[in-house]
């Protein structure tokens, strides 16, 4: 009777859980070549079990694979391709899961940085710099270029490494390393840079500090053809031109001062001194720091106004979808968590901004009443994006060999824990 009620409710499981089972085609196009992608392997990827590989296979022929999803959860889709890995959600309701992938070069023509734009300030004898890069590649046939020397990034002269991240075009920021070079102060970040989707390029950004007197000279050097250097200082910084360098100042938002030197050359040095005090607003969504429209319209993400968003001085070809002052609003908001992180967080904090910020709104019920059920649907969704973003990058991030096994460990329990109280999961 017993071996009875055992092979019942076994039966019963299995039953169930083929339920909740579903099958999942797609199909892998290598557009380098607009051929399938043969012998990929694609890999279906559990987010609520830290990252876990739930199934695997390879790609046919055709470019095609069926995956087998154990159950009704959202998953994710890598496939790797020549070293380079690639992700999607897996559709659900039977949509394919049609995935894009490029084939790798060291040295991809079409790469190249449109702005390198540094925000500067400084109180309380400490400077700080978030230099952020915006690397464009429209080579064609489309490549990703990746090597052990994929983005090289040189620090000025004492300058104090921080923290880096990455963010590929419509992906969001991960925390990432910067892997020192034989020459001193030289980096290289060996994140895969992939062709542009539309107007979306990848980001690097890099934080550090100097010691500061009351006025610091710094240097930079871009390592690729840059069409733009663009230095934001927060007001109170007095800024002035070193040794040369082709600055010109625009009209900016009244609170931060801008000044741009276009088309700078591979090494080029590129040089000024900044004095006084001065921090970037606390609060990016204030009526002063709204977006500001282009004269000519039709930009899309709009702009930070003439020097930035429209065709002329700066560039008379592409606009920039996270340029403009979008950009700017987005390292405002970093200083603004710097600033407080320093007196609340650990060193050992979740690495995206976002995640704490949109986590903070979901455990208050105060500010999820303000936002009503809608938006906080909205919302939950949202961060739920995100994490699946953050967990797959951070396990990408592993298997590089960019973190180590503890701040793995550190950083992945830390975003399953706001994952498990999004899901309400006890």
């Amino acid at each position: 009777m017993k071996k009875i009620l055992r092979m019942t409710a076994s039966l019963a499981l299995s039953v169930a859980a083929s339920a909740h089972a579903a099958t999942v085609n797609g199909t892998v196009i290598n557009k380098t070549t607009n051929k399938p992608a043969v012998s990929d392997k694609v890999t279906l990827v559990d987010p609520s079990a830290g990252m876990a590989d739930a199934a695997s296979t390879v790609t046919d022929a055709a470019g095609q694979f069926k995956l087998q999803t154990p159950g009704n959860a959202s998953y994710l889709i890598r496939v790797e391709h020549q070293g380079g890995t690639y992700f999607i959600a897996a559709p659900q309701g039977g949509s394919s899961a049609d995935i894009t992938v490029y084939d790798i070069a060291a040295k991809v023509d079409g790469v190249g940085i449109d702005a390198d734009m540094l925000l500067i300030e400084a109180a309380r004898g400490t400077l700080r710099v978030r230099e952020r890069y915006l690397v464009r590649n429209v080579s064609s046939p489309p490549r990703t270029q990746l090597s052990d020397k994929t983005f090289e990034v040189v620090l000025p002269d004492g300058a104090q490494l921080d923290e880096a991240a990455a963010t590929r075009p419509g992906g969001l920021g991960t925390r990432t390393h910067l892997i020192p070079l034989a020459q001193a102060g030289h980096y290289t970040v060996n994140v895969p840079i992939q062709p542009d989707q539309a107007e979306k390029e990848t980001l690097f950004e890099v934080q550090y500090h100097f010691a500061y007197n009351g006025r610091h000279a710094l240097t930079v050097r871009p390592q690729m053809m840059a069409d733009n250097v663009v230095v934001y200082t927060a007001k109170g910084i007095e800024f002035a031109s070193q040794g040369g360098s082709r600055f010109q100042a625009t009209q900016e938002d009244p609170k931060v001062e801008t000044h741009v030197v276009r088309n700078v050359h591979p090494g080029e040095e590129i040089s000024f001194t900044v004095s006084g005090e001065g921090e970037m607003p606390a609060d990016p969504t204030g009526a002063a720091m709204q977006p500001v429209s282009s004269p000519g319209g039709g930009n899309p993400g709009g702009g930070i106004g003439t020097p930035i968003a429209s065709p002329d001085p700066l560039t008379g070809s592409k606009s920039w979808l996270l340029g403009g002052f979008a950009v700017l609003l987005a390292g405002i908001a970093f200083f603004a968590l710097r600033r407080r992180a320093d007196g609340e967080i650990s060193a050992n904090r979740t690495p995206v901004a976002e995640v704490v910020t949109q986590s903070s709104v979901m455990e208050n019920p105060r500010a999820q009443a303000q936002l009503g059920p809608n938006i906080q649907l909205a919302r939950q969704g949202s961060l739920l994006e995100t994490l699946k973003e953050e967990l797959f990058a951070l396990e990408q991030d592993k298997i590089a060999g960019l973190i180590s096994a503890e701040e793995y460990a550190q950083a992945k329990a830390g975003l399953q824990a706001v994952l498990k109280r999004v899901l309400n999961v006890k």
